[in-house]
């Protein structure tokens, strides 16, 4: 089964367009206004005291930002970053690679931390607390440990699911940030940067028009200006206006909400089949032969933040916001009440 555009944008790894658009600083990062001071404030203590920075985790759905503010503290606390991910790191060699590669007050970074195999987890634990690992020498009856120093680091670790992520691991962190979804405006800001860097020229209503339909999420607003430029220099001059940004993002089905066709295929299920709700994920993810876990982490987190979708011990309801767009009968179940979306 092929994947949408949102689906296969927050998939998508880092790459040269990536690391153009991506902001050094604090003052060059829209967005996330909180979490952006208490980091600042926490860079510059560590800073004034010529530490290493404590360990913290970053949260929040794909897109939003926290690979580019673990780098943005590396950058305003002049240490170099390692990256990596949970999946990757399958053993403890692995591990030991990375923290011996790591100079004093450097980042090691871990992207979907939540995912680290429990031996990797509890072999961290020491490095994060006491800044060592032990390091198995040998098999058998001649294996022996042999302790090894390492430098004072800063673990950031980042996830999607913070539920997931061990109590044992969050107690080790000095603080946990939750990134949130951003307005209009902020990826209005967003757009705009971009869309200078990668010298696409847009009037403002343009921009705003992407932005509109960026779910909140800066990666997605940033693709879709992509798309918009290409769209624009093969269809015009290269000048992206509103109407021409409206076509081009017309042609992905994303409707002026945000909604692409699986989000309108989940709403519609509900609606159709299940009677509006209450229905479980696992049963929505069968309807419209999606993962539950690309449900439960790409969709319903923006349907659920703007409305369209509700959360309840029995299971998913739509919402009034979205009976109302679909013009259905609040009183009548009936099928012929539900228009498609």
């Amino acid at each position: 089964m092929s994947e949408n555009f949102f689906e296969s944008t927050l998939k998508k790894e880092t790459g040269e367009n990536d690391n153009i658009l991506r902001p050094k600083t604090f003052e060059e990062f829209p967005g996330q206004d909180q979490v952006k001071e208490r980091l600042s404030i926490f860079v510059e203590a560590a800073k004034m005291r010529d530490e290493a920075l404590g360990h913290f985790i970053l949260s929040g759905p794909p897109g939003l930002g926290k690979t580019t503010l673990a780098y943005i503290v590396a950058n305003e606390r002049g240490k170099g970053i390692k990256t990596s991910s949970g999946p990757v790191l399958e053993k403890p060699g692995d591990l030991a690679g990375l923290l011996t590669s790591l100079s004093d007050g450097d980042i090691l970074f871990i992207d979907e931390i939540h995912r680290l195999p429990i031996a990797i987890e509890e072999y961290l634990y020491s490095a994060m607390e006491d800044f060592f690992i032990d390091i198995m020498i040998d098999q058998g009856v001649g294996a022996r440990s042999v302790r090894l120093n390492i430098p004072k680091f800063t673990l950031v670790g980042a996830t999607t699911r913070l539920g997931l992520c061990s109590a044992p691991l969050r107690s080790r962190c000095q603080h946990v940030h939750r990134l949130e979804y951003y307005s209009d405006e902020e990826l209005g800001r967003i757009v705009k940067r971009s869309s200078d860097l990668i010298n696409c020229e847009m009037d403002e209503k343009a921009s705003h028009e992407v932005a509109g339909r960026s779910r909140g999420t800066p990666r997605i607003a940033n693709n879709l200006l992509h798309w918009v430029r290409d769209y624009a220099q093969v269809k015009a001059d290269g000048f992206v206006t509103w109407d021409l940004a409206n076509k081009a993002l017309n042609m992905l089905n994303i409707d002026s909400n945000g909604l692409d066709e699986m989000d309108k295929k989940i709403l519609n299920t509900i609606a159709y089949n299940f009677d509006c709700g209450p229905v479980g994920i696992k049963n929505i993810a069968v309807s419209v032969g999606e993962e539950v876990g690309t449900l439960e982490d790409v969709y319903e987190p923006f349907l659920i933040q703007e409305g369209y979708l509700v959360r309840t011990q029995t299971g998913r309801v739509i919402s009034q916001k979205t009976k109302n767009m679909l013009g259905i009968n609040s009183n009548s179940s009936d099928e012929q009440d539900l228009p498609n979306l």
